[in-house]
């Protein structure tokens, strides 16, 4: 009986998961066109999920050997059964290797099981409980029904009413792996994110080093093509491969438990948004959804449509605004997801079509916005005053040498009083090492950084190629910055608007990385340390945006401080909630970003807390009643400089000026803006 009915279900459930997948990728062209070379995907396909994203997967060991022996289980099963028991191929060698791949699959679904007996509040729940059943149903089931092929059991068992309870096991089983996989379910994240993965928006994540920058850029908007959407408006103005990058949601929550956000109370859970992204893209509500909600908004208020408003200024829509304002785009989220989802991206494209369209920016985000466009800086300070705060040091100009070695980007850190401490200890210590640098001066204008998070990209590329043609003037063999969001945009977003590309026409280093290489040459004498316990906190747009982590402590080994590492450092690091603009747009919570930072500084013991970011130096300083001082690592090398001479730092060394900072690099050309 078995021998009969076997390949009616295996080919019927296949039938089926065809015609849901014509269904699925039917709702994923629903998007815009975005060019993928599919044959080079399809191919790297295999690589991307074997190695990139069980990178990922295997942060958390338990869950991935359960995933190795469930999915390599399945998929290995899957296979065999259809050649065994589909295509009648059955032998000894087959049979032997698809009772090993079931059984295998049958432990990883007891691992399953295991874990969602009393899941973490991060995984979702609903369909998702059923899912350990299923798994254990189609192992099971392939497992008891192949054991006559191998002679296991006498040839006659496949008959009666075991063979038909068999069967009816089996068919709940290829419901759920099958037909579930392409139609909806737990399951739908396998096909979905196996194509995500050969069809990423971002191929350059898997093909690069880590640490490159080249990943992290945000997309350039083509401003000149009057037909270019201006953003994200309905849930069908995401390319298409973006509406697979949601469907291949597995609401495993990872992101949610890093989100700084959610953890402050306020109302963005990634998972969700992701969650209501799919839910417009094949229309209906969320009140399906079976995870944790955005906090204080309860499930089952929002609904959309493909062609729909994703934000309404009034009825029902996908997402509050508010949600998409209160993302601090540090990328934990994307950090984290298996899936290699891009939360940021998305969040991003929707504030460029609330400020580009509706002009729809909250809190001081408009203000910020119309400063930088009057006065070229995001607090509406006189341009001409830039350099007031350093009048004393008698910095040297660019328009007045023309080549350097350093060029030092100040940022907009100029017009604040703290800031300002960190630029002139940065000053000593480059000074201290006899660097040939000097300033833009007057010159030089906000990075955009700040204007393009907020969602204004007409702002930031009209200050990008302003700041490009500046740059293009001179010449100099490296850009150093105390800014990670400056590092970060020079380096990696000026690119795509006919600057140079990260490492190519000109190099940019965050002024840890450059002190550290100053320290490895010989070229900075301190004294000791004088102990005390430290900590250090990574920011975002060095660590996740750049992959930088090692260089800032390798400054503070160099002045003999051994860092106290908090919970959550290095890639994991919690953000102190100044990026994205974030501080500007000011949605309220439960808690302050911030002060949730510096409860993991005070667990550490810490009575200092190095920092390397103007950002994180206000957010943190900001905390009331904190336990440590916030220091930037450019201060702590200032204060533990030993002078080498009494007219040490008195200028630019003429006797230097043909030296290279660190090392022989060839004199950059010019870029043509």
């Amino acid at each position: 009986m078995l021998e009969t009915l076997l390949p009616i279900l295996i080919f019927s459930a296949l039938v089926l998961a065809v015609i849901g997948a014509v269904r699925r990728v039917l709702l994923w062209r629903q998007g815009r066109s975005s060019p993928v070379p599919i044959l080079q995907g399809l191919a790297a396909m295999p690589r991307r999920y074997l190695v990139d994203l069980h990178h990922v997967v295997a942060r958390d060991k338990v869950m991935s050997n359960t995933h190795v022996a469930t999915a390599g289980g399945f998929v290995a099963a899957a296979v065999l059964m259809i050649l065994v028991h589909g295509l009648g191929l059955a032998n000894p060698v087959l049979g032997g290797l698809l009772l090993v791949a079931s059984a295998l699959m049958f432990a990883g679904s007891l691992f399953v099981a295991k874990r969602r007996r009393s899941p973490p509040a991060r995984l979702s729940r609903g369909p998702w409980m059923r899912l350990p059943k299923s798994l254990m149903a189609f192992s099971s089931s392939v497992f008891l029904i192949t054991l006559p092929t191998v002679g296991i059991l006498p040839a006659g068992t496949g008959s009666g009413i075991l063979a038909l309870a068999l069967a009816a096991v089996l068919v709940c089983g290829l419901g759920e792996m099958f037909f579930g996989m392409t139609w909806g379910g737990p399951m739908k994240h396998a096909f979905a994110g196996a194509l995500h993965l050969a069809f990423h928006r971002r191929p350059e994540r898997f093909s690069s080093k880590r640490g490159s920058g080249c990943a992290t850029a945000l997309k350039a908007l083509n401003l000149d093509d009057p037909k270019a959407p201006l953003g994200v408006e309905t849930p069908s103005d995401f390319t298409w491969n973006q509406l697979l990058g949601f469907d291949a949601c597995v609401q495993c929550g990872r992101c949610e438990a890093v989100c700084p956000a959610f953890a402050a109370g306020q109302p963005l859970n990634p998972k969700k948004l992701i969650q209501d992204m799919v839910v417009g893209m094949v229309g209906g509500s969320d009140a399906g959804y079976a995870g944790s909600p955005y906090p204080g908004k309860p499930v089952g208020e929002h609904a959309g449509t493909p062609h729909g408003p994703i934000v309404a200024r009034t009825g029902t829509a996908l997402v509050d605004a508010e949600t998409l304002w209160s993302c601090t785009t540090c990328r934990a989220c994307v950090e984290e997801c298996p899936m290699m989802i891009e939360h940021v991206d998305a969040i991003v494209d929707m504030r460029r079509f609330l400020t580009l369209e509706q002009g729809n920016t909250p809190g001081k985000g408009a203000e910020v916005l119309d400063n930088l466009i009057a006065t070229d800086n995001p607090g509406g300070f006189d341009p001409g005053s830039r350099m007031h705060w350093a009048a004393d040091l008698n910095l040297p100009l660019m328009r007045e040498l023309g080549q350097v070695d350093v060029l030092l980007w100040l940022g907009d850190g100029v017009f604040d009083m703290r800031n300002q401490r960190t630029l002139r200890a940065l000053v000593k210590v480059l000074r201290a090492a006899e660097v040939d640098f000097a300033v833009l001066g007057n010159e030089e204008r906000d990075s955009g950084d700040v204007a393009r998070r907020l969602g204004d990209e007409a702002t930031f590329q009209a200050l990008a190629r302003r700041n490009i043609a500046t740059l293009s003037q001179y010449r100099f063999q490296c850009i150093v910055t105390c800014d990670p969001h400056s590092f970060h945009v020079l380096g990696n977003e000026y690119g795509a608007l006919g600057g140079p590309d990260f490492n190519a026409n000109w190099e940019v280093r965050h002024h840890s990385i450059y002190i550290a290489e100053l320290f490895a040459a010989g070229r900075l004498q301190v004294a000791p340390s004088k102990g005390g316990k430290v900590t250090y906190h990574d920011p975002c747009y060095l660590g996740r945006y750049n992959g930088e982590y090692e260089a800032p402590r390798n400054v503070l080994r160099s002045l003999g401080i051994e860092v106290t590492e908090m919970e959550r450092s290095g890639y994991r690091s919690r953000c102190c909630g100044g990026g994205g603009g974030a501080p500007n747009t000011d949605i309220p919570g439960k808690q302050r970003i911030p002060d949730m930072r510096m409860n993991d500084v005070r667990e550490t013991g810490a009575e200092l807390v190095a920092v390397g970011c103007p950002q994180c130096t206000a957010m943190l300083e900001g905390v009331v009643d904190a336990t440590a001082e916030v220091r930037d690592i450019a201060e702590l090398v200032a204060d533990a400089l030993v002078e080498r001479s009494a007219d040490a730092g008195n200028g630019r060394d003429s006797s230097r000026a043909s030296q290279p900072a660190v090392e022989s690099r060839p004199v950059v050309k010019e870029v043509t803006p």
